[in-house]
């Protein structure tokens, strides 16, 4: 039996018996992580969204690019791992859509002209998740735990995955396929956009719960000290994959706190240096900005915080760089501040 696996009966067992929710988080996540981008007990991933502007982003590239940067761990996009699997190819550029849902998502402004684009991409969008829903119903759970190896093989531990699986939009089945997929890969947790639907994560928390496996929801700037209080008081499997960026950018100063007050159902942690509210809310290059990641990463390793914090890559690339020599910049800083 393998670690993770190891690992993960060991939570079932002691999460059935005590019937608690304030050790679970540390217990599936202690001794989980054991490669070159644990520093000094704080695991540092990647997600593999910080990868999208390099030229190729197949699952067997996105390896090179982990590797290259010097990490040990991400958490991992969906297509990623699906398009490995099979799934239909995507006829949409999603970064067109991710920079317009972004700014949806975040209220901001849009021009007549994004707004009929995004109405476009959206009736497209529809037709191509009818094709991915009936894949989904009859794939194979195989090339998953291939890809797990693959990546296993080479030093990289999956803890998270972020397919488009879990909206409100999404079948029972397409769900309880993500969630299976997860397990497949080796991770603990899948991650996804708070849906600001209370009956929907009520929802995922109990097919989480079903699946074993946790639920943690990501915030952009609508984050708040109390964002994932009623989804944390639905399931013990329902918690926050806090975004420390986002929050400082919403004008929000408890991140410390924040940090402090939910260790225990933190599975997850973005971070990306952003400014506040009162200084624009850019992202830039680490170090710049108003985000106080140095802070945060200590603060793991002095009180042994177990969840990861991952890189999330989100600043302009500079002329002459790409995405895995910025990753590695992140990493750096990263590492400087836990060895200090």
């Amino acid at each position: 039996m393998n670690e993770i696996n190891l690992s993960r009966r060991r939570f079932i067992t002691s999460a059935a018996s005590l019937g608690s929710v304030t050790i679970f988080a540390p217990t599936i996540l202690r001794n989980l992580y054991k490669n070159a981008s644990l520093i000094n007990g704080v695991q540092l991933g990647v997600i593999t969204y910080s990868f999208r502007e390099m030229p190729d982003t197949s699952a067997e590239a996105i390896l090179e690019y982990i590797k290259d940067a010097g990490l040990g761990a991400t958490e991992l996009m969906g297509d990623h791992a699906e398009i490995f699997a099979g799934k239909p190819k995507n006829p949409i550029n999603m970064q067109e859509v991710f920079s317009l849902r972004r700014l949806q998502f975040e209220k901001k402004e849009m021009t007549d002209d994004q707004k009929k684009r995004l109405a476009e991409v959206d009736a497209r969008m529809t037709d191509y998740r009818k094709q991915v829903a009936a894949w989904r119903a009859s794939a194979s759970f195989e090339p998953f735990e291939k890809l797990k190896k693959m990546y296993h093989a080479a030093g990289i531990k999956i803890y998270a995955y972020k397919p488009d699986a879990f909206s409100t939009t999404n079948t029972d089945n397409e769900i309880n396929f993500g969630m299976k997929a997860a397990k497949a890969l080796g991770a603990n947790q899948i991650t996804l956009e708070h849906p600001g639907n209370d009956v929907h994560t009520l929802k995922l928390g109990t097919m989480a719960k079903a699946n074993k496996i946790f639920v943690g929801y990501h915030g952009h700037e609508q984050q708040t000290f109390n964002f994932w209080d009623t989804a944390l008081s639905q399931s013990k499997y329902n918690a926050l994959n806090l975004d420390l960026g986002h929050y400082i950018a919403a004008g929000n100063t408890t991140a410390i706190e924040l940090i402090n007050k939910q260790y225990k159902r933190i599975v997850s942690m973005h971070i990306k240096d952003r400014q506040n509210k009162e200084h624009g809310k850019a992202n830039l290059v680490w170090g710049s900005g108003d985000t106080p990641i140095a802070e945060a990463l200590r603060l793991m390793r002095d009180k042994k915080y177990k969840f990861p914090a991952t890189i999330e890559l989100e600043y302009k690339i500079p002329e002459g760089s790409n995405s895995v020599k910025e990753v590695k910049k992140c990493f750096e800083f990263a590492k400087n501040a836990l060895l200090a």
